[in-house]
């Protein structure tokens, strides 16, 4: 799938000397001499320019000066929350492991851009368009993105200026086709109903945390259709409205049998119904649909599906290498790896007493 292309013209130092009121040659003094020739201009006309690089939406290559237009062999790793890994049981960790081992092998450079968080948190709304503005972006050949709170607005401006980048998980933007590495979780989802089915339940439910995220959006359409085929009656539960304790009233309520869940509430449903006393998975059985962003200590050996990270982040380096070699043909720019079913022992046949 050929990645999104516009006409929209790119602001030039040019629009920046229009929209300042000075000559051309004082924005490439401001934008990158150094501080000898800066000292040279007044602050006022620094201000000016500064406005008039944010009014044009002008995004200098900060380092065009040293590079003479080639490339850096430089690509950047931008995060939407703090996801440094502490350990290796961090979910970020073989994301980033899988990164660098495809850099490495590439001969590639990584730059990991941290400061746009302020106070430790997830990045702003403004954030990763800010950097791209002021021209860090572009120390790097292209950017590896990742992180549940990214911002469609970022990635359609980005794209509409040409800037190579891919996106690690399956993301979508206004007006544009964001290049991606994701997992396939609508063939995992399913085939998680397909076993449920096999094991005798009839009755079985979605819970996810995030449903109109694309994770939770692919998860659903993979379950419905699973649903739809083998003639199940299906619960959706919504984390985000409900919590874990009421998520549970609802299953046991329905007589429902099976739940597939998005892993930190899997999690939770799990705890809560041993606290109440039921027998896992002879009582109900919990999948776990995919692995946990928040360290869980007890050894759960979870039924359900893992997700590729390793794979997914060696694959993004490979697509941002083919992006920047060929820009009008890099070949396929979304695509979804396959996740890997777990066997477990979270799940099991449907209690004798259910009539299938």
């Amino acid at each position: 799938m050929a990645r999104h292309r516009t006409t929209t013209r790119r602001p030039t130092q040019s629009d920046v000397a229009r929209a300042a009121g000075v000559s051309q040659a004082t924005v490439s003094m401001a934008l990158n001499a150094g501080p000898e020739a800066l000292g040279r201009l007044t602050e006022e006309t620094r201000q000016r320019i500064h406005a008039a690089v944010e009014e044009t939406g002008y995004w200098g290559n900060l380092a065009a000066k040293h590079l003479a237009g080639g490339r850096s062999s430089i690509f950047g790793v931008f995060t939407y929350e703090p996801v440094f890994p502490h350990d290796s049981s961090d979910f970020y960790y073989p994301f980033l492991r899988g990164i660098e081992a495809e850099a490495l092998r590439q001969d590639v450079d990584l730059l990991l851009f941290t400061s746009s968080h302020g106070g430790g948190g997830a990045q702003s709304g403004d954030g990763l368009r800010d950097w791209a503005r002021r021209g860090r972006l572009h120390l790097a050949d292209g950017c590896l993105l990742f992180g549940r709170h990214s911002h469609r607005r970022d990635l359609s401006e980005l794209l509409a200026h040409d800037y190579p980048l891919v996106f690690i998980g399956r993301r979508e933007a206004d007006g544009a086709e964001v290049p991606y590495v994701g997992a396939d979780y609508d063939s995992a989802t399913a085939q998680v109903v397909e076993r449920l089915a096999a094991l005798g339940h009839r009755r079985i439910a979605l819970a996810l945390e995030f449903p109109e995220h694309e994770s939770g959006i692919d998860r659903r359409i993979g379950f419905d259709r699973a649903v739809q085929e083998l003639d199940l009656r299906a619960l959706h539960l919504d984390a985000t409205t409900t919590g874990a304790e009421r998520l549970l009233e609802d299953l046991l309520g329905t007589g429902t049998t099976a739940v597939a869940a998005t892993p930190d509430l899997a999690a939770m449903l799990r705890l809560l119904a041993l606290s109440r006393g039921l027998s896992l998975p002879a009582d109900l059985s919990i999948a776990r649909l995919g692995d946990p962003e928040s360290a869980q200590g007890s050894a759960v050996d979870w039924s359900g599906f893992t997700i590729p990270r390793h794979d997914m982040g060696a694959e993004s380096v490979r697509m941002l290498l083919r992006l920047l070699q060929n820009p009008a043909r890099p070949g396929e720019t979304q695509i979804l790896l396959p996740c890997t079913a777990t066997a477990g022992t979270t799940i099991g046949p449907v209690p004798s007493e259910e009539t299938p």
